[in-house]
């Protein structure tokens, strides 16, 4: 899913003074140290202060990741989780680490689509296969 056009409306209440930058610029210090160190380069400047290109978080959740869950990510390791997870859903956040701006971009869902795929086999269950 896009978020595209919920971001352009809240971008032209920020520019036409409706919506004020305190609101809208309200990244948390969780966030900020995702953008860090797990973010990537975004492909724009930030829409709010324009001082710095944004950084994109990519964050994963699931039944299945456990501890995981909620936690930031890189592609590298979404293209691993990818693999290893039935399924799991990663919400993709543009982040300043400048103004502190921050807006969730897209969402998506990855995972083998298999939901044994990651669960171990008992031992009656290698037994039975043989």
């Amino acid at each position: 899913m896009d978020y595209a056009l919920q971001r352009r409306a809240l971008l032209k209440g920020v520019h036409s003074g409706r919506v004020g930058t305190y609101d809208v610029c309200d990244a948390g210090p969780y966030l900020l140290r995702a953008a860090k160190f797990h973010g990537r380069p975004g492909e724009q400047d930030c829409p709010v202060c324009h001082r710095e290109e944004l950084t994109l978080v990519s964050w994963v959740y699931g039944e299945e990741l456990k501890h995981v869950a909620g936690s930031a990510k890189t592609p590298e390791e979404l293209v691993r989780m990818d693999g290893h997870f039935a399924e799991f859903t990663v919400y993709e956040v543009e982040v300043c680490r400048s103004c502190h701006w921050n807006h969730l971009v897209r969402s998506y869902v990855l995972g083998t689509g298999d939901p044994g795929s990651t669960r171990p086999r008992t031992r009656s269950q290698r037994t039975a296969g043989q």
